[in-house]
């Protein structure tokens, strides 16, 4: 391209546009802008023609019309190697814009407010800006596009070592990353409003509502070295800025696919209860967890559940990791840890190991839906966030639940949500004691689960994430020493199942809610 000589400025987010525009002026470059970045810029000391005096027309409908005109699409859009482009120009006296600057009005703060007002929402859908980026993507050869104020100290270094222009390679570059952007800024759009229904001329949200085109433009975040496997390729894409994928590494090795993947189930396990938690995950399934009254005891009951399977794995605290917990971790090699923050003494200790990967994770609440790619399409539900409570359980047996036995149910049903299906759990109250994951028959799985074990059975609970077809799936729990067993119901056999347990002597809840997990 030829030397950047104009340059339209429109931006929402201000960051480094001051900087960035002296360095353009410096170079020669015209300033063309509107409003709010207008005025900063002259208060700057720049001088800016407003684009107002481009168009002959002033901003108009409190600000909705400012770029939307000819005037600044023809300049945007014209092939500067299309001599009729330019003779159009010519004739209507239209400026060539060699650069755009924008970046757009920040609706996915305003969406992430529940209680938005549906004008708010409407408001902060920028109209002007996504039209402009579209346009100079579009005219990449000609037109420098810039939505990113990272980019601003490269640009600039770039202009000044090429006579004031840009090279095709940065110039495509800039492009896709527009589109990019507008990608997701539509896609995010699409998402929120498709909470909001209207009927009968009454708008009112709808929850966990899934919306009629799945516009999944999400920003990659990094590469990774591979996928599941060496010879799968695999990238880290990020929405939002809670959760895993937004978390910051700390420490240690670079993460992998399967680091991520693990520190997922961990942190949400552990985001399941309100005191002091700790999670043990290979392979996606908890090997340990447990909730104490503090840190590291939660860590240590989650470790002697499983002490075999614990080495290599990975972990997650629902607490700042302190000196205690982190000096009892030292003690075992894991691949990972996820907690919102480590103490300065803790990280000293654990900075020790240098491949030991620390990652602090913000943020607790689901994603609006969840996504699972199969062959030819995707398939997407709302997230498994049904809380179950006493009050929304029922118990189906002669004996009710002793109040040990309650928090034990309590504890082991959070838990079994997290392992993979077919699943049965053992705990205590607070403590995992062994799980059955990922058998063909539930039956398996309670057998599993009791072969694994390591901890004492005598005297805990069972926890299965669907009903029992059959009454042998209870009997094997109660002969493993589970006292109280919960469950959703729902078999053609709940009767069969709900005998055994009275003739066994075990207490049984039904929750009403199944946990399956694929």
């Amino acid at each position: 391209m030829s030397a950047i000589r104009r340059v339209l400025m429109s931006v929402t987010d201000k960051t480094g546009l001051l900087d960035f525009a002296r360095g353009l002026a410096a170079q020669g470059a015209e300033l063309i802008s509107t409003g709010g970045t207008a005025r900063m810029l002259r208060e700057g000391g720049l001088s800016v023609k407003d684009v107002s005096e481009v168009t002959g027309f002033p901003e108009m409908l409190d600000g909705r019309v400012k770029t939307i005109h000819p005037r600044v699409a023809g300049g945007i859009l014209a092939r500067r190697d299309h001599p009729e482009h330019m003779a159009a120009l010519a004739e209507h006296g239209i400026p060539a814009i060699d650069m755009v600057v924008v970046n757009l009005y920040d609706f996915a703060r305003v969406a992430a407010k529940k209680d938005a007002p549906l004008e708010e929402l409407i408001e902060n859908i920028d109209i002007g800006g996504p039209t402009m980026i579209r346009a100079a993507a579009k005219n990449w050869q000609d037109v420098a596009v810039v939505t990113d104020a990272a980019d601003y100290p490269a640009l600039l270094a770039e202009l000044a070592s090429s006579a004031g222009a840009l090279s095709r390679d940065t110039l495509w570059r800039l492009a896709k990353k527009a589109f990019a952007l507008t990608a997701r800024y539509d896609a995010a759009i699409t998402a929120r409003l498709a909470s909001i229904e209207c009927a009968d001329g009454v708008f009112s949200e709808v929850e966990a509502a899934l919306p009629s085109v799945l516009a999944l433009a999400v920003p990659r975040k990094q590469e990774l070295r591979y996928g599941e496997n060496p010879h799968q390729a695999a990238a880290l894409y990020a929405s939002g800025s809670t959760g895993v994928a937004n978390g910051a590494q700390l420490h240690g090795k670079e993460l992998s696919y399967n680091n991520l993947v693990d520190l997922d189930a961990a942190w949400q396990l552990v985001c399941e209860f309100d005191g002091p938690a700790a999670a043990i995950i290979k392979h996606t399934n908890p090997c340990g967890c447990a909730e104490q009254n503090s840190l590291v005891e939660a860590y240590l009951k989650a470790y002697e559940a499983d002490t075999i399977s614990a080495f290599g794995g990975v972990l997650a605290f629902n607490r700042e990791v302190d000196e205690a917990t982190a000096a009892e971790v030292s003690k075992l090699f894991v691949e990972a840890i996820a907690a919102p923050s480590f103490s300065p003494s803790a990280s000293a200790l654990l900075t020790q190991k240098k491949n030991l990967r620390l990652v602090q994770v913000s943020g607790a609440a689901a994603d609006p839906f969840v996504v699972k790619s199969i062959s030819g399409g995707f398939l997407a539900q709302s997230p498994d966030i049904r809380k179950t409570t006493r009050e929304t359980c029922s118990v189906k047996t002669s004996r009710q639940p002793t109040e040990e036995e309650w928090r034990a149910l309590e504890f082991g049903w959070k838990v079994v949500k997290h392992v993979k299906s077919n699943a049965i759990v053992y705990a205590r109250a607070g403590q995992l004691i062994s799980a059955g994951a990922g058998q063909m028959s539930r039956l398996d799985s309670a057998r599993f689960g009791a072969a694994k074990a390591i901890l004492p059975l005598k005297g805990c609970v069972a926890a299965s994430d669907a009903f029992f077809p059959f009454p042998d799936g209870l009997e094997t729990c109660a002969a493993q020493g589970a006292t109280a067993v919960i469950q959703p119901g729902g078999s053609v056999k709940d009767e069969e199942v709900i005998a055994a347990a009275n003739r066994l002597g075990v207490a049984m809840v039904f929750t009403g809610v199944r946990h399956f997990r694929h």
